[in-house]
């Protein structure tokens, strides 16, 4: 069934064209009317720093703004050239270098330099404790770390150094402090490794709800196009200024407000962590078009004493959040912040995103689903036993196939075929449905299933159950 492109924006499909053409199973054939950028990390940026040289591409987001540090494109290039030439000197295409550190711009070009370099990014959590950090260094044989020397009044060099006496495959420990000397130690190297679309970009560690953290490899080709298509479902438009605060170590900060930023040739303006006040303090100054958002970051900001001291013109959309967000939410930050929300929906291993509202949906849908699937990604709804696909509106497992499956979890192949099967689909552990324009609706996860009777009761719908129970609190 061949269905219209949607009459506005990027290829997706019109609401009015959808109910003409309903779909009659739990199934969106993959959009193609989007052509997939093949390319790399490292030629976007190449190519970005060539025709917009002196556009800014970060600043750093300090209250300070006479202090505020800014990097133009060709700026960003020429630094992170420098460090991709030094990891040359010292490591091979192909090792992994990780990085332990909160929001700073040093994260950002470290970030692309390995890009330039061929190395894959090992991101780590700053919180993250001894252990983990043991395990993610073993688990995704990192070669060199490079740390923030203290955060939270912890010694993060000194944890990093005791891991380095431990495990062998990692040879080296960098301090942010160090950075500039580590560089300068370098070799100047004239030209930079090949490397190729659908190289390995990145390993990043899952939370570990089901046992210890499995680290999902992600590759250039899908990193750019998944945040392109989510950026451009939410509104980010070319040469928009993302004000940033998710933090760097997740797929929010180092691939949307980065790689996604550049590849749209935007500004990311980086918050060390969330501040209500200088979020909004920053879209006045900088003239921030675009953030992300969580529920209880627009409610900081919303509430905040000062909210109606700040000019927020500038403010277009965001990304807010995921699934089940207040519909009274949606609709307060949209009119308050005079700007539309788009709820993203995906995990690691989707590289970030599967599906999202667009800027101009309904609010009931804003609310209630998690959007249509991104231009050339295909989606099912299947049954959880047999993984056949459901009829509409029934609840099933989400699987999704295409550009934005993981490659594998890092030295993990029997998990790593328990989800993604060589038919190619990837099967989420997610369970939603489907209506017959292909908008998705999250209803809890697979592991959550009650079993009795033969008959699987989803928990959630037991847990709303209860709560429309006045004795229930």
């Amino acid at each position: 069934m061949k269905i219209p492109q949607r009459s506005f924006g990027n290829g997706y499909w019109h609401v009015e064209d959808c109910e003409r053409n309903a779909l009659t199973k739990s199934y969106w054939p993959a959009d193609e009317s989007t052509k997939l950028l093949d390319t790399t990390v490292s030629q976007v940026l190449i190519s970005a720093a060539k025709n917009f040289p002196d556009r800014y591409f970060l600043v750093e987001g300090i209250a300070n703004s006479e202090k505020r540090r800014r990097w133009t494109y060709a700026q960003t290039l020429k630094q992170a050239k420098k460090i991709a030439s030094a990891l040359l000197t010292r490591f091979k295409p192909g090792d992994h270098i990780a990085i332990w550190a909160p929001n700073v711009p040093e994260w950002v070009f470290i970030e692309l330099g390995c890009a330039l370099a061929g190395m894959v990014i090992v991101t780590i959590i700053p919180a993250n404790q001894e252990t983990e950090l043991r395990h993610i260094v073993e688990s995704a044989n990192v070669s060199c770390i490079f740390v923030l020397e203290e955060y939270r009044g912890r010694s993060l060099i000194d944890i990093a150094n005791r891991i380095k006496t431990e495990c062998a495959c990692l040879k080296e420990v960098v301090g942010f402090s160090e950075l500039e000397s580590f560089v300068a130690a370098g070799n100047e190297i004239n030209e930079l490794p090949e490397v190729y679309p659908r190289s390995p970009l990145m390993v990043m560690f899952t939370s570990g709800t089901t046992g210890k953290p499995k680290g999902v490899v992600l590759h250039n080709m899908g990193i750019i196009n998944g945040c392109v298509a989510g950026l451009d479902r939410a509104g980010f438009e070319e040469g928009g200024v993302y004000i940033n605060s998710i933090p760097m170590s997740h797929m929010g900060g180092c691939a949307i407000a980065t790689i996604g930023v550049l590849a749209k040739h935007g500004t990311q303006v980086i918050l060390n962590s969330f501040d209500s006040e200088l979020m909004l303090k920053l879209f006045e100054e900088e003239k921030g078009t675009f953030t992300s958002l969580v529920p209880t970051m627009v409610e900081a900001m919303l509430n905040h004493p000062k909210f109606n001291d700040y000019d927020l013109s500038s403010f277009k959309s965001f990304i807010l959040g995921g699934a089940n967000v207040p519909a009274e939410l949606v609709e307060k930050a949209n009119f308050m912040f005079n700007a539309r929300a788009a709820v993203s929906f995906g995990q690691t291993e989707t590289h970030g995103v599967m599906s999202g509202t667009h800027a101009d949906d309904s609010l009931e849908d804003q609310y209630k689903t998690v959007g249509q699937p991104i231009p050339n990604c295909e989606v099912k709804i299947a049954d959880i036993n047999t993984g056949e696909i459901l009829p509409i509106g029934f609840v099933g497992e989400i699987c999704c196939r295409g550009f934005n499956t993981m490659l594998r979890y890092e030295k993990m192949p029997e998990e790593t075929a328990k989800v993604l099967k060589e038919d190619g689909w990837l099967h989420l552990g997610d369970l939603g449905s489907m209506d017959d324009r292909g908008f998705i609706k999250v209803t809890g996860r697979i592991n959550d299933l009650i079993i009795r009777g033969g008959e699987n009761i989803d928990a959630s719908e037991i847990e709303n159950l209860l709560k429309q129970d006045s004795r229930v609190s």
